[in-house]
């Protein structure tokens, strides 16, 4: 007999609905409570030990803002902070459902409902409050798959919040970021944290896939449907099914095999080149890119309807340059894993080092850090990562980094002409064509 999921609690005004429901659940849940009014959920609360709460967004007959589902989602994650909430709300307030999560929700169906789609989700948002038996019957996830580093930056924290809300959801995902920020890491994260994590996360580089293979390399092929078809092969689709799927770089797919895509998504199936056969797939979406797909589809090179499709939930993770204070810790780690890699004695970066590190803009982010880090450690011959094993380039095709370089060279022009003065700065700031308080100003700025 399979496993039931303890107690559900339903909230919902319509009554056939809440008739529907019980009816379909009995065999999946141990206690099924439906209440039709929001009124005494506080006391219900408090009456039993739930698995999940299925909450309506609208009860006010008339009034569809949504407004009171998130009112009584604050009330419940009161009470029960850990509590799973699933939402329950009409297509058009799925942008609602979206804010829901973000403030606590575990994840949200649409009315009107798959049935199977809604068992799963109710089931997985249960066995979350489950601790993973001997046997491994509840779907609890593993942090312990990911090698996600969060940092201790305000801005990371935040994102680390809403991953955790949102990964035990089914949500298509749009990770953005600049290259080097650790997108397929965090797509790894979020299937790590999600009921699929038994499965690996299958991983496509969207910008490595030739037009002509598209096809093939994404739905599979027949035995004889191309010259080099000698045998029936899945695509990548198929061997994500009931895990998940990470389409890299989405924004370097070009526009005549967007609708290809979209089709798949949107009809949960694919069709192998050479076969006229549907094979339905259940896979959860994760999609990244560096480039702005809101542009690209105001110029039209991106399908609006499939940026709504995998752009659910929008993830951007940012810059190293926003949270300098995870640099060293981050630079720290690379050290730690380089001298194991190359068989060296630990290391310590110096007080220069540090400096150097955490002062550079870092356009490459992480990447660029662990590979500047890897070069340092190959070359150290001592104990100690000195500033001058850093050789760092600048990049001046940007508008920040001109900014800087022009700084720099105002700086260094500052310094010389006060050596070559002797420090009279009367006779620095004629030297530079500028008044005496400019200089001030300006030395001041560089902290000279």
């Amino acid at each position: 007999m399979a496993k039931k999921f303890g107690n559900i609690l339903i909230v919902d005004d319509n009554q056939g609905v809440l008739t529907a429901l019980q009816l379909l659940l009995k065999p999946h849940f141990e206690q099924i409570t439906a209440l039709s009014s929001p009124v005494t959920l506080p006391s219900v609360l408090r009456e039993e030990n739930w698995q999940v709460v299925l909450l309506d967004m609208n009860f006010t007959s008339g009034i569809n803002t949504g407004n009171e589902g998130l009112y009584w989602l604050h009330e419940i994650k009161k009470l029960h902070p850990a509590l799973p909430v699933v939402l329950f709300t009409a297509y058009a307030d799925i942008d609602l459902a979206v804010r829901g999560i973000k403030e606590g929700a575990t994840d949200f169906i649409v009315k009107p409902w798959d049935n199977q789609k809604l068992v799963e989700t109710l089931l997985n948002a249960a066995a979350s409050t489950f601790k993973k038996s001997p046997k491994g019957e509840a779907n609890t996830p593993d942090t312990n798959l990911s090698s996600m580093y969060w940092g201790s930056s305000p801005i990371m924290q935040q994102l680390r919040l809403l991953v955790e809300k949102i990964a035990v959801t089914d949500a298509n995902i749009l990770i953005t970021g600049e290259n080097g920020t650790g997108k397929e890491m965090l797509a790894r994260e979020i299937h790590a944290l999600s009921p699929r994590h038994r499965q690996d996360m299958i991983s496509v580089d969207m910008g490595a896939v030739t037009e002509s293979l598209f096809e093939s390399e994404l739905f599979g092929h027949t035995k004889g449907s191309f010259t080099d078809a000698h045998a029936d092969r899945a695509g990548k689709f198929e061997a994500a099914n009931h895990s998940s799927l990470f389409l890299d770089e989405i924004g370097n797919l070009p526009y005549h095999l967007q609708a290809k895509l979209l089709t798949a998504i949107q009809r949960r199936s694919i069709v192998r080149v050479g076969s006229n056969t549907p094979i339905p797939v259940d896979i959860r979406l994760i999609c990244a890119t560096n480039r702005n797909l809101s542009e690209m589809v105001a110029k039209g090179e991106f399908r609006e309807d499939l940026l709504y499709r995998i752009n659910t939930i929008h993830l951007e993770i940012p810059s190293l340059r926003e949270r300098p204070e995870d640099i060293i810790p981050l630079a720290e780690r690379f050290i730690i894993r380089f001298c194991k890699q190359y068989d060296k004695t630990p290391v310590k970066l110096t007080d220069g080092a540090r400096e150097k590190l955490t002062l550079h803009p870092w356009y490459g982010n992480i990447r660029e850090l662990e590979h500047a880090i890897e070069k340092a450690i190959i070359i150290c011959d001592n104990a100690f990562l000195s500033a001058e094993l850093f050789q760092l380039q600048r990049r001046t095709d940007t508008p920040e980094a001109s900014a800087s370089t022009l700084e720099e060279m105002e700086m260094q022009m500052i310094r010389k002409t006060l050596d070559k003065c002797s420090g009279n700065l009367s006779a620095v700031a004629a030297q530079l064509g500028i008044t005496r308080q400019t200089l001030y100003n300006k030395m001041k700025k560089y902290g000279i």
